[in-house]
């Protein structure tokens, strides 16, 4: 068990039902129902790694240099991906444009699917 990939995993999910609840109670009078929509996915995607990553974290199927490829490979996503999206989507209610980067959201994208992909070569090609 590694546990500090299983603390970014139960971390990142803590934030996630709060940042979700956040959204369906204080938010969703704020925001139109596509910048919702759109926080939503953010919620979703970072409870989707976190899961990913108690599994992570918790398994011994991978060796311990692709176990910390995919774990920086999905926390950069999350990051990436779930974090700009928030950016998006709240800070216009702070008065800030996040827009100049939204250019992060398909990277962190792309970082999510590197790990998930690290981890399907590793099954193909045998685990070690």
């Amino acid at each position: 068990m590694n546990k500090t990939i299983m603390a970014w995993g139960a971390g990142f999910g803590l934030l996630a039902v709060i940042l979700g609840a956040l959204g369906a109670h204080a938010l969703k009078v704020e925001l139109d129902t596509s910048a919702m929509e759109s926080y939503r996915t953010a919620v979703a995607y970072q409870m989707y790694h976190a899961l990913f990553l108690l599994f992570l974290g918790s398994t011994q199927v991978l060796s311990g240099h692709d176990r910390k490829r995919v774990f920086y490979l999905v926390l950069s996503g999350i990051f990436c991906f779930s974090f700009s999206i928030y950016g998006l989507t709240i800070g216009p209610l702070a008065g800030v444009d996040f827009s100049p980067i939204g250019w992060i959201t398909p990277l962190g994208g792309l970082l999510l699917l590197g790990g998930w992909s690290v981890l399907l070569y590793r099954v193909f090609r045998g685990l070690t």
